[in-house]
């Protein structure tokens, strides 16, 4: 009837739907069709991914999947990828699943856990075999220092140590193979021009890091091994200091020997870097890059904190009957002090300096 006010009832009302009345699942897709990708470089939330069974040669581009939430993804993670994974100009897959990692090596900018630098932890490289530390016989000169640091940091993830000394032109392996002689540390030398033979079998079937001040000849050394890296090449300055010639961590792989079937191997080149931290290591576990020392430990009391300070420490009777180098034990204590936060361990020539 004209005029009459209209009843409404509830039919007539349009009710949106609250925010949490959308019913919420943990269950994630299986990606059951995903495939397996190694990665080989980080950049800016892009993932650069390889099939390991390709040789190496596609490179995906992809990105972090949301349900993966917070965790990291590095240069030599085991990653499941969905999506567009052809490796076409312009194409990204996601990356769904990290597998669990054999290995973790890190470092830290400083020592000191209780400054931010000593707390910012870095991971290096994840699943590594191997790591080879590069070191200059000459040129710049070997620092024992970062060494023994590298040998800490390798102990600590489970990976095995590799020493490479360069520049085997310019001077003897005698002084840095005599201060490591209690160790038997694996090494190969490395001239200009020589034969890699022996160092390709050390690399083969294995993801390898290389490690080294700049100026060691690592770049060149990545650059003869693998023609196709492009890796800059840098000039070691009149005071003996190298530049910086690598910026961000990459996994190349080795190309196959003649018509060899045998898996040659990844290489993973670093940065040139000046610091080796090891505030992520507990002060017990620096005695991990010292086998040479353990035995001499075992005589003291469970509380010895090993230092030039503990009086009763059995340590120095130990080096003084030839048991270890004097050099050893120093370069131990100064980890210790350096791991409490005494001192400036930074460009130390008595750390870092030449054998």
């Amino acid at each position: 009837m004209p005029g009459r006010k209209r009843e409404y009832d509830e039919d007539d009302v349009r009710i949106r739907p609250g925010r949490s009345s959308r019913p919420r699942t943990r269950l994630r897709p299986s990606h059951n069709d995903a495939i397996d990708a190694l990665v080989i470089t980080v950049d800016r939330g892009r993932y650069g991914c390889v099939r390991e069974d390709s040789g190496g040669i596609d490179v995906i581009t992809a990105m972090r999947a949301r349900e993966l939430g917070r965790k990291s993804v590095v240069v030599g993670d085991r990653v499941s990828l969905v999506g567009d994974v052809t490796g076409a100009p312009g194409a990204l897959a996601r990356i769904v699943r990290i597998s669990e990692r054999s290995s973790v090596l890190r470092r830290t900018a400083d020592d000191d856990d209780t400054t931010p630098e000593g707390r910012l932890e870095r991971v290096v490289v994840a699943n590594a075999d191997q790591l080879v530390i590069v070191s200059a016989l000459s040129d710049p000169p070997p620092r024992t220092g970062f060494i023994d640091r590298c040998l800490v940091a390798a102990y600590d993830a489970d990976v095995e140590p590799l020493l490479c000394l360069t520049k085997a032109d310019l001077a003897g392996p005698e002084q840095v193979l005599g201060y490591y002689a209690e160790l038997d540390l694996p090494y190969v030398l490395v001239r200009p021009g020589s034969d890699l033979a022996e160092v390709r079998d050390r690399l083969a079937g294995r993801i390898s890091v290389l490690v080294g001040h700049s100026g060691v000849g690592k770049s060149t050394l990545v650059n003869r091994l693998v023609p196709d890296a492009l890796r800059a090449v840098g000039v070691v300055s009149a005071v003996g200091k190298g530049r910086h010639t690598s910026t961000s961590a990459v996994a190349l792989r080795l190309p196959a020997v003649g018509k060899s079937r045998k898996d040659p191997g990844w290489i993973v080149d670093t940065p040139g870097i000046r610091s080796f931290g090891l505030a992520h290591v507990s002060a017990e576990s620096l005695l991990h890059g010292f086998p040479d020392l353990v035995e001499g430990t075992l005589e003291d009391q469970p509380n010895c904190g090993h230092t030039a300070a503990d009086s009763e420490c059995r340590l120095d009777a130990w080096v003084a009957a030839g048991h270890a180098d004097a050099r050893r034990l120093a370069s131990y204590r100064r980890l210790l002090s350096s791991r409490a936060g005494e001192g400036d361990w930074h460009d130390q020539p008595a750390d870092d300096g030449p054998v």
